[in-house]
């Protein structure tokens, strides 16, 4: 998809902490350019130098999706319960239009599995 192996790398990192459910921690809601961007060859001193007004656009998509805001500190486990709960795959093709992930399927196939999982939690929590 273009991207350089530093940020493949740094993606697969951010992915791996988020996933990794031993973990929880603060995380900074950033509308436009944030860590998962350190290592794009775009990113310019504080701007997407590619396509700046879209990145803002996508963030601006999700904090209003899920209500929460620019700055603001929440826990990790809070902001993947949200998008558990707040967040269908399909959700995606009007949250994420324009992005070049989406014709992938991966982030919708995320977006299940997470949802999958974050059901079986909730039935499992029910019934002890």
């Amino acid at each position: 998809m273009g991207y350089s192996p530093d940020f493949v790398e740094k993606m697969t990192e951010i992915v791996e902490e988020i996933r990794d459910e031993t973990l929880d921690y603060p995380i900074q809601v950033v509308v436009g350019l944030d860590e998962t961007c350190s290592f794009c060859p775009h990113k310019g001193d504080g701007v997407c130098n590619q396509s700046e007004p879209h990145v803002i656009g996508l963030d601006t998509n999700v904090t209003q999706h899920l209500g929460i805001k620019h700055g603001e500190i929440y826990q990790k486990s809070e902001l993947v319960s949200m998008v558990a709960r707040h967040v269908d795959p399909d959700d995606l093709d009007v949250l994420c239009k324009g992005c070049s992930w989406l014709r992938y399927g991966v982030c919708k196939e995320g977006i299940s599995i997470l949802k999958a999982h974050y059901e079986k939690k909730q039935r499992e929590e029910n019934t002890t």
